[in-house]
């Protein structure tokens, strides 16, 4: 054996003789899953590498590894084994038959960069440690090297209207006619991809996937996640970039939570070389996604996986060589299946962490309780079930906390969503929740909606200084005062909500009276009954038109069960902002009693109670409206007033009802 050295390579002769019986035995070993647990097999013999540190097996004229009939027809011929190792070392071997002799030697390389395979083709470098990212993620940056996205303006308006004319040399000469580096050639290529090439979902759902020719790819525009990749591979060798497809595991479409991979990779990516380092990017997943209901693919650009940060590309991309995670330390396989997974969402639309931190979680007493922590304020939803039931949402500053108390015993689906700075809710996280108690004192209204309590959200829709920070509100005697700051022009409405027949639609504001106090709102609230109740807090800019919009709510809790306060009296639209009910605030008055009216009414000349006769009410030296009104003979009274002493007309600012009994 003789060893030479130079700058760039050492080079060995060496010479290998392998009797057929031995030949047979490592034949064997190559087949054998547990002895080489980073190579997978593809169906029909052999496994063809990828240029990843994976073996490449090379067929000679009807050699077959399965069977002996080539063997027999072409004894004289040698059989050659090429391999790569993780480090790029290149190791071809040549098999004589026991009786032949070697006519030359071969020699393996174990070059620093780039070797050179039997097409004169160049193979990069394999990631080594100035490649790896520190594993967790340290919150930097989404992206595995700083990247100004509006320098990218003109190179993606330009990319995206290319078109194909010809080929895949022109089209990609095409490209780079506005790319001015590396950087700018492989994101004219990503941009085309992900904004012309369709996933082929039938494709995708068979058995044997098929290989995907780029002169086919451009024909259809449609392809595999293997196409994509191997096409981004071919265009970037093309434009003279380093690029490598890495096949592995994803938590891609039909993905379920917790689930364990095995057999035989499901995804392919990709792997550019820019500025002296190993960068990560999923071309498929950067161009849309497919509906689950109706598998139908949908063209929508995803920034997120364009050199994506190795530390979070690892979330849902498990390469088959674990050097391809451009992390230090590396995961394992086992970390990946029981890892959060956090959607390109949750990162696209600023959420920084979440806890608990691992999918499965199972509920103490009863309940599971989840936080986000967001990089601004952000709304968030969410969903049990496939219902928005169960569960308290406040809304922090920079996140959230949620507790969801599930109904019954098993195992539940939890999504939460997440708004961010566009109009639409995406999912952003999913976790299955294990129940295995439940609190039966612990049952919320149907009607509490999202978010519970003040926030930053009802500041920003002009609620101002609640007097009760906290979402959740007790109660002994079954009334509470709300009172929060309102900004100018604001107009604010409240309804209250129970699991009952009690609380009516028609009845559902009457246990609740407004009163305006200078720049502050004051909601008196009566509960009918024990129990839990869902207070709604609406507003609407009186200047515009348009529905009230609903902010937030409270939940209202009442373990009392003697409570049995009646509705409010009924208010009309005359009745003032400013105005004030003192006495009677219950909208039933008894029959055939002397009832006091005390009330603070503004800019009115004359104010009077009307039953079965007429009795005026009277100004005192306070600024109230007093009086009283007899209930015998009615059904119904009425707080009526003249706001224009030059006219004779009043109008009906509240009314009550009588009690028959």
């Amino acid at each position: 054996m003789e060893l030479k050295k130079d700058s760039n390579a050492v080079a060995i002769d060496m010479l290998l003789i392998v009797h057929s019986e031995k030949l047979r035995a490592a034949e064997g070993t190559h087949l054998n899953p547990q002895a080489e647990p980073d190579s997978r097999l593809q169906r029909g013999g052999g496994f063809q590498g990828v240029s990843n540190g994976t073996r490449k097996w090379q067929k000679l004229e009807g050699n077959d590894l399965h069977g002996n009939l080539a063997e027999k027809q072409h004894r004289q011929q040698p059989q050659v084994i090429t391999s790569y190792d993780n480090q790029g070392t290149q190791l071809t071997v040549e098999v004589h038959p026991r009786d032949a002799m070697p006519q030359f030697l071969k020699k393996f390389s174990l070059a620093k960069r780039l070797q050179g395979d039997k097409n004169g083709n160049t193979r990069p470098r394999q990631p080594g440690n100035k490649d790896a990212h520190a594993y967790p993620w340290d919150r930097s940056s989404l992206k595995s090297m700083p990247l100004d996205l509006q320098q990218f303006e003109k190179v993606d308006t330009y990319a995206s209207q290319v078109t194909v004319k010809s080929g895949l040399d022109e089209l990609v000469s095409d490209l780079l006619q506005e790319a001015h580096s590396d950087l700018e050639r492989v994101r004219a290529i990503w941009i085309w991809i992900c904004h012309h090439i369709e996933y082929d979902i039938e494709a995708a759902q068979e058995k044997d996937r098929q290989a995907f020719k780029p002169t086919d790819i451009l024909r259809t525009q449609k392809t595999n996640c293997d196409g994509y990749a191997g096409l981004f591979e071919r265009m970037c060798r093309i434009a003279d970039v380093q690029c490598m497809t890495v096949p592995g595991y994803s938590k891609g479409f039909g993905y379920q939570t917790g689930q364990s991979f095995s057999g035989e990779f499901d995804h392919a990516w990709n792997a550019v070389y820019l500025e002296g380092r190993w960068h990560l990017l999923d071309s498929t997943w950067g161009s849309g996604l497919v509906d689950k209901a109706t598998s139908k693919f949908t063209f929508l650009y995803n920034e997120f996986y364009f050199l994506t940060h190795p530390a979070l590309f690892i979330e849902d991309h498990f390469p088959d060589n674990k050097n391809w995670q451009l992390l230090k330390p590396p995961q394992s396989l086992r970390q990946f299946e029981n890892s959060m997974y956090h959607k390109s969402e949750f990162y696209n639309k600023g959420m920084l962490s979440a806890h608990p931190d691992v999918s499965m979680i199972r509920t103490v007493n009863g309940k599971a309780t989840i936080t986000i922590e967001s990089c601004a304020p952000t709304l968030f939803m969410f969903m049990l079930n496939g219902k928005q039931e169960h569960g308290l949402l406040n809304l922090r500053k920079n996140g959230m906390k949620l507790e969801v108390y599930p109904p019954t015993m098993g195992t539940h689906k939890l999504q939460i969503f997440a708004k961010g700075n566009s109009d639409i809710y995406s999912s952003v996280l999913e976790y299955t929740v294990n129940c295995n108690y439940v609190d039966l004192g612990v049952q919320l209204p149907a009607e509490l909606h999202q978010p519970v309590g003040p926030s930053w959200f009802s500041e920003q829709m002009g609620i101002l200084k609640p007097s009760h920070p906290d979402p959740v509100i007790h109660t002994r005697d079954g009334r509470c005062s709300i009172s929060f700051g309102v900004e100018e022009g604001i107009s604010v409405l409240a309804s209250l909500h129970g699991d009952d027949a009690l609380i009516t639609e028609e009845t559902q504001r009457r246990y609740i009276f407004q009163l305006h106090r200078e720049k502050r709102i004051e909601l008196k609230v009566q509960l009918p009954h024990a129990g839990k109740f869902a207070l709604k807090i609406f507003v609407k800019k009186r200047q515009e038109p348009g529905n009230y919009i609903f902010v937030f709510n409270y939940l209202l809790c009442c373990a009392n069960t003697k409570v049995n306060w009646p509705v409010f009296p009924e208010s009309f639209g005359n009745w003032g902002q400013d105005n004030e009910l003192l006495e009677p605030l219950s909208g039933v008055l008894p029959a055939n009693r002397n009832v006091p009216f005390k009330l603070k009414l503004h800019g009115i000349a004359k104010a009077l109670v009307k039953g079965q006769d007429t009795w005026p009410l009277t100004l005192n030296h306070e600024g109230y409206w007093e009086g009283s009104c007899s209930t015998a003979g009615c059904q119904e009274v009425y707080v009526m007033v003249l706001e224009n002493a030059n006219h004779n007309f009043y109008s009906y600012i509240l009314k009550y009802r009588v009690n028959t009994q």
